[in-house]
């Protein structure tokens, strides 16, 4: 696997995982009883931290890359084993 496979891979998989940990850990307005200003939604994050959502996509990620890299060079899961058609009747 060349390096820009390698990067590619990981900046997709770091995409997808700032998404997931996105909502964690966001306090809204309601929670926090905080004062909203007019026009401003009710649940718009109080807290909303990018460095914090960053970095724990950085270390999902690189966790999911090993898994990923760690699977290409065992073959454990290979595409013959995701191919559902074969138990289509």
């Amino acid at each position: 696997m060349s390096l820009t496979s390698i990067l590619a891979i990981y900046f997709l998989l770091w995409v997808m995982s700032a998404f997931l940990v996105m909502p964690f850990g966001i306090r809204t307005h309601d929670d926090e009883q905080a004062e909203t200003v007019p026009g401003q939604v009710t649940s718009a994050p109080v807290n909303f931290r990018p460095r914090l959502i960053a970095k724990r996509a950085t270390i999902l990620a690189a966790a999911l890359m090993f898994l990923y890299y760690i699977n290409y060079v065992n073959g454990w899961v290979t595409v013959a084993d995701l191919d559902v058609t074969r138990y289509i009747l």
